[in-house]
């Protein structure tokens, strides 16, 4: 299934109740909520606290992207602040097992996220404890960076290995995406698309949403 996943990251703070509901009226299956650190990522976002305020406003499911140095440390926490789907990073210093088992025991779906320079083949050995993988395509702590292609051979050989396994696993996709760079992201088999200054920075975001959608149905490669 094709999810658009809109980065909350691009979005308006000042009013991100509204933002919230407009993304909802625009049939997206999934809000994207970036959680930096300062420190695993040259960037600081938001808590859980904020996190736990803004569920309120959106029925629409929450797939919360940590890039925190020790992300065992706040799984309870962003768990209970309404957190659907946790992703982690591989590169982060908490331990993989632990820190999966951990999201789960906490009854939430859990997900590992990989940076550019990191080989798919670091995940495989815990591909099947997963409902889903992120791909970075673009270097993590800062919207609006320009996608990086070659990350596509990184999507093609984690979809294969699902293939392989017969798993239920969405493919994330994560940076630069947009309208043309969402079909490359497609054919190689990425089913998730984490799309900000794009959707939020549209005149119409609800056609641009729409749009995202058909391309990446007539392109993807299950």
């Amino acid at each position: 299934m094709i999810k658009i996943s809109p980065s909350i990251l691009s979005c308006d703070y000042g009013i991100m109740a509204q933002e919230l509901k407009c993304m909802e009226d625009c049939g997206v299956e999934l809000m994207h909520i970036d959680v930096m650190d300062g420190h695993f990522v040259p960037n600081i976002t938001l808590g859980a606290p904020v996190v736990k305020c803004i569920k309120k406003y959106t029925t629409v499911p929450f797939d919360v992207h940590l890039m925190i140095s020790n992300p065992i440390e706040y799984i309870e926490d962003f768990s209970k602040a309404g957190a659907d789907l946790i992703s982690f990073h591989i590169e982060s210093d908490s331990p993989v097992k632990e820190t999966i088992q951990k999201i789960k025991e906490n009854g939430v779906k859990a997900a590992i996220a990989i940076k550019p320079g990191t080989p798919a083949s670091l995940l495989m050995p815990y591909l099947d404890e997963l409902s889903m993988v992120l791909v970075m395509t673009v270097e993590p702590g800062f919207g609006g960076q320009s996608f990086m292609c070659d990350m596509m051979d990184k999507v093609r050989e984690i979809r294969e290995e699902i293939r392989k396994r017969c798993l239920d696993i969405d493919i994330e996709v994560d940076g630069g995406i947009n309208a043309e760079t969402i079909e490359i992201a497609a054919k190689a088999g990425a089913n998730v698309f984490v799309s900000g200054s794009a959707i939020f920075s549209s005149d119409d975001r609800k056609a641009t949403v729409a749009q995202y959608k058909e391309r990446a149905e007539r392109n993807f490669c299950k």
